[in-house]
């Protein structure tokens, strides 16, 4: 029989996302990742443990796993990054910080990436998502004074 979902699953992905990568960027990563050159960000609160392991920069991609106690519950896999052509480091660093202000807006209703609309002076940020925590798929994107300047694809839900 399939268990259900922690009725506190949403407010912890919250709370984990703001925790790590959006809140506190790269100094949330583990000083010993589990694999040889990726960025490792994990937080914990009662049983529920979440980790975030990925692997790149300019494109990445990564997963992030929810356990409750000791068994895999949950799972979000990602890949994306800036556009191809796309090297000027001053860009780059404006464009990840504003998508760590776009993440901080996540809520509970879907706690998988940012809200659905997020702008900041030149950049503005989109986030398509279709389903539910159970079982999910979504697409972001960054522009930069109109012009598409990012893109990332994630799904994930419910692992039986």
């Amino acid at each position: 029989m399939e268990r259900p979902l922690p009725a506190n699953l949403p407010a912890f992905l919250v709370e984990a996302k703001r925790r790590t990568y959006a809140g506190l960027d790269d100094d949330a990563t583990v000083s010993t990742p589990l694999l040889p050159a990726s960025k490792q960000l994990e937080y914990s609160a009662g049983n529920l443990r979440y980790r975030d392991i990925y692997f790149g920069m300019s494109f990445f991609v990564g997963q992030e796993v929810v356990c409750e106690d000791d068994q895999a519950i949950w799972s979000m896999s990602y890949a994306g990054g800036l556009r191809p052509g796309i090297s000027d480091r001053k860009t780059a660093l404006a464009a990840y910080a504003f998508l760590r202000k776009a993440l901080l807006a996540i809520s509970e209703e879907r706690p998988f990436r940012g809200p659905a609309h997020f702008e900041d002076a030149d950049h503005g940020y989109l986030n398509a998502t279709e389903g539910s925590i159970e079982d999910f798929h979504g697409a972001e994107q960054i522009t930069l004074r109109g012009q598409l300047i990012y893109r990332l694809r994630y799904c994930g839900g419910r692992l039986r």
